[in-house]
Order: C-alpha cells, then structure tokens, then sequence
C-alpha cells in the first residue's frame, strides 16, 4: 500500500506569526511532525504543502519534500480539502498515486509515530481515521445566551466517554479524498490518543504548554 504524509503549512499564521518556523524548545514547530512522519512505518513520502519559502527550505532540511502551492490556495479562508487535493494530483502527475493520504498538522508536535502506524493499519478496513482524544469537559457546556447544554448535572465518573478530535491526523482511502471529494467517509474508526499528546497549537499559550510537555517528555 503507498501511503503519503501531507503537511499543509501556509506562511499567514496570525494567531502566532511565522508559528510553522517558530522555534519550539529549540527545534522550528514542523520539524516535529515532520521528524514523526519519518519514522512512522508505513509511509513512504512526506510532503509539505506551503506557498512560503521559508517556510519550504525548512521543511527541507527537516527531511520533507516540497510541492508549492498557489497563493490563492493559501488565504486564512482557505479550507484543507483543496490544499490535499492539488498535492495529490501534483503527485499524479509524477505517476504516483496513494492509495491512503495522511493529513498531519504542524501544530500537533506531540504526535507519535505509533498512534499513526495504527491508523495506517485501520485504514485498510475502513474510508478515513480520526484522532481523538477523551472529552472530560462535554458535560459542563454552555451556549452563549446562559443556557445549559447538559440535561442534569451528574457526577464525571457516571457519564458516558465522550472523544473530540484532537487535530493531530486524518487518514484517508484515496477514493474517500479524490472521489468523495472529503476527508472523512462514511466508515470512520478512531485512533485515542493521551490528552497530554493532543495539544492543538493555535494561541501563544498553547505554544507554551506544548514547550513545557516537550521538555517534560523528553525527562521522563
């Protein structure tokens, strides 16, 4: 089976400007999922979409290859799906075709190797993977307005798990992203990972959560 790792990564961050180069504990925030996509068993190309040069000569010595994409694919507006699919059709045209895509985000750098090797074996059975991790919170909700979200205030322990995606990767059949034209199809399985592994990396505190579980994890 030829599985392609796709790292999108655009050069407009605002939340945190320059976030995919920042340096994080040391090392630029992609070298993280990059480093994780190559030593995960089961892919054989690592790719990063990006319509920055920095952004793609760091990539490079990370190890990753590079296919530009268009400016226009590259907008704060601009949703993944379009940016997976050029990539992909940008590797037709080297005559490969994946059989699986798998969607990692530069803003998961506590992503490890395992949890996508077994997300590649699921995908065999299955149209797409999501990572996931628990929701200990989905009972306390509230709308905006004041209005409760839960029917009755009940002890955490007595609930049912709940699992949100954490953002860390998406795995895909080729027909699911090329044909369906999506990220996830109908038959979906999970990949539960730690909360502690899950840190979405979208304000400065999240950049600065993540370097403190890096250097935890690098102690253990």
């Amino acid at each position: 089976m030829k599985v392609v790792a796709i790292i999108p990564a655009r050069g407009g961050s605002k939340g945190i400007p320059r976030k995919n180069v920042k340096l994080l504990a040391g090392k630029p925030l992609i070298y993280y999922t990059i480093n994780a996509a190559l030593h995960t068993r089961g892919i054989d190309r690592v790719i990063v979409s990006t319509e920055d040069e920095e952004i793609a000569e760091t990539a490079r010595k990370c190890g990753a290859e590079i296919i530009h994409r268009p400016k226009k694919l590259a907008q704060d507006a601009t949703p993944t799906l379009p940016v997976l699919i050029h990539t992909v059709r940008e590797l037709e045209k080297e005559n490969y075709k994946p059989d699986a895509i798998v969607l990692l985000y530069a803003t998961a750098p506590l992503v490890k190797p395992r949890y996508i090797e077994e997300g590649i074996k699921k995908i065999k059975d299955c149209d797409s993977v999501v990572s996931v991790c628990e929701d200990t919170r989905n009972y306390k909700l509230w709308s905006r307005d004041g209005r409760p979200l839960f029917k009755k205030r009940v002890n955490r322990q007595k609930i049912e798990k709940l699992y949100r995606e954490n953002g860390a990767f998406y795995i895909m059949s080729y027909d699911t992203l090329m044909k369906k034209k999506s990220v996830t199809g109908k038959r979906t399985s999970l990949v539960f990972m730690r909360p502690d592994e899950s840190v979405d990396i979208d304000m400065p505190l999240d950049f600065i959560l993540a370097e403190v579980l890096i250097n935890s994890h690098e102690t253990d």
